[in-house]
């Protein structure tokens, strides 16, 4: 409503008009009341009684809303999680061992991030780098499983000689002895066969040579195959032999003859087995009741089968034998 007043000069009611200063000290004062009250009114409602800024109010629920879907994915995190120790642990004690391949370890999971989202993107990766590995370890599960057949064939399963009575006898066992040069107990690490030198060695299963050596000391002369599945076998102080580095052999193959190279009192097969690289009891793996006559046909089926398909093994043999006489010169 409007402040009228009397004009004593024109005696006629007005609305006075305040001078220049006091309408601008007028507006100055109700400014400043303006903003102490509306000072008073945050410090009350903000400070004093605590409530939030409405752009806080609004980051607040927005944190909440992320963090309870932060949750969600950890939650789910954990369940793949336990499902891939599961995956992991069947897959190294029951599929891989069962195959002789070597378990796989995944790396730990290292959070180096103090910022939750990065944590949780960081554990992703971590799970996505273990589901890769899986799937990796798995597909060479199943491609060795294609060829599980080919295991029976390369386990070295049968004795490197023919096991006729009287062409041979069973002298150091596999395990302690007394050392036949040094003396003193020794750890012996295959099946020693006492035999004229000259009598034929034979592959005790299908794989590939590995190794093919030829010493004055201890092995001697010697053979190594590669069967895979971790399976190795080894036939020292041989006097001949007919295999060379990287030839493909099979079970019943002639790879040698018996002899007294290296370290050796007298002509014997000194015959290992080695599961991924360990020394294991050779007499474990083979039926030295074997009948001669089936171990003669698997020998006899092998010579014609290799019949003019493999002409220089003999010559391979020696070959290496010369080329490991020079390298000692």
């Amino acid at each position: 409503m409007k402040r009228i007043a009397i004009n004593r000069a024109t005696l006629k009611y007005e609305e006075p008009r305040l001078p220049k200063w006091q309408a601008v000290l007028h507006f100055i004062v109700t400014a400043i009341a303006a903003v102490v009250v509306v000072a008073a009114f945050y410090w009350l409602w903000f400070v004093e009684l605590g409530n939030d800024l409405p752009k806080t109010v609004f980051l607040k629920k927005q944190n909440d809303d992320w963090q309870a879907r932060m949750e969600v994915i950890r939650h789910k995190l954990d369940i793949y999680e336990s499902t891939l120790d599961g995956i992991a642990a069947r897959n190294n004690e029951v599929y891989r061992s069962i195959f002789a391949l070597d378990p796989v370890v995944d790396s730990a999971f290292r959070d180096s991030s103090k910022n939750a989202m990065s944590s949780l993107n960081m554990r992703l990766d971590w799970v996505q780098g273990r589901i890769d590995t899986q799937m990796v370890a798995l597909n060479e599960v199943a491609l060795v499983a294609k060829n599980a057949g080919d295991m029976v064939s390369c386990i070295p399963a049968v004795p490197p000689i023919l096991p006729k009575k009287g062409t041979y006898h069973l002298s150091s066992p596999f395990g302690v002895r007394t050392d036949p040069v040094y003396g003193g107990a020794a750890r012996h690490t295959g099946q020693d066969f006492a035999s004229k030198i000259g009598n034929p060695v034979y592959a005790t299963g299908d794989g590939i040579v590995k190794k093919v050596d030829f010493k004055h000391t201890g092995y001697g002369n010697e053979v190594v195959i590669d069967h895979g599945f971790g399976y190795e076998s080894r036939y020292a102080h041989l006097s001949t032999i007919n295999v060379g580095v990287g030839q493909t052999v099979h079970r019943g193959d002639k790879i040698g003859e018996v002899g007294k190279s290296g370290k050796s009192t007298g002509p014997h097969l000194h015959y290992e087995v080695l599961y991924k690289g360990s020394a294991v009891n050779p007499m474990s793996f083979m039926d030295i009741s074997m009948p001669v006559d089936e171990y003669k046909a698997m020998t006899v089926k092998r010579k014609e089968e290799n019949e003019g398909t493999r002409p220089t093994v003999s010559s391979l043999g020696e070959r290496q034998k010369k080329q490991g006489t020079n390298g000692r010169r």
